[in-house]
């Protein structure tokens, strides 16, 4: 009895021992310090702004792009449907077919005055006459043909170009990476059936 007394006594004691022990590891488990802010982590990088552009400029690009529609909408002297709206780092780009040049003066004008708007960049061209219904329609097909086969082309990327159609004449518009994307855009515009011609007033991103 004696034995199995001892026995049991030194039982209890290792039984004690180790759960001190896992205790002990919990604890600096759990005490362990967390990563600093902005160390590097495995999935670093994933979703991080384009290079040249950060989170901040992006917000503020879209938010001058807003505005710049909002002014030009609320206008009665411009139709701010005819035009086309672009901002890369505070930089405004107006583009498309407007009726006289007046409206082309007060568009750049309007924007010059709102807020954030460092520079404004005018694309816009004056229309050739009257359209017709059908030369309506005839364009709006033709704008769909050549977006289609800029997004289908793996060198350009066609959400950075805005297409506008008057009469055959294809307006190309917008910031994209560099001349080569320029002059892809402007090769892939002139294959498609319907176009007479291609105005470009696409600009390289600074």
């Amino acid at each position: 009895m004696k034995v199995r007394s001892n026995a049991f006594v030194q039982g209890l004691a290792l039984a004690g021992a180790v759960s001190i022990l896992m205790a002990g590891c919990s604890n600096r488990e759990e005490l362990a310090p967390a990563p600093a802010i902005g160390a590097m982590t495995p999935t670093a990088g994933i979703g991080t702004p384009a290079v040249g552009t950060t989170v901040g400029t992006e917000i503020d690009d879209s938010v001058v792009t807003a505005r710049v529609k909002s002014a030009l909408l609320a206008d009665h002297d411009s139709k701010s449907f005819e035009i086309k709206v672009e901002t890369r780092k505070g930089e405004v780009q107006l583009s498309g077919f407007v009726a006289t040049q007046a409206r082309i003066d007060n568009a750049i004008a309007l924007t010059r005055n709102i807020e954030g708007v460092k520079s404004v960049e005018n694309g816009m061209t004056l229309k050739d006459g009257k359209a017709t219904v059908g030369n309506t329609v005839d364009d709006g097909i033709v704008t769909a043909k050549v977006k289609t086969a800029l997004l289908a082309d793996a060198d350009v990327k066609s959400f950075d170009i805005a297409i506008v159609t008057r009469k055959g004449e294809v307006q190309l518009s917008g910031f994209v990476d560099n001349q080569a994307q320029v002059n892809r855009a402007i090769d892939i515009a002139r294959g498609i059936d319907g176009v007479q011609s291609v105005n470009n007033e696409m600009s390289v991103k600074k």
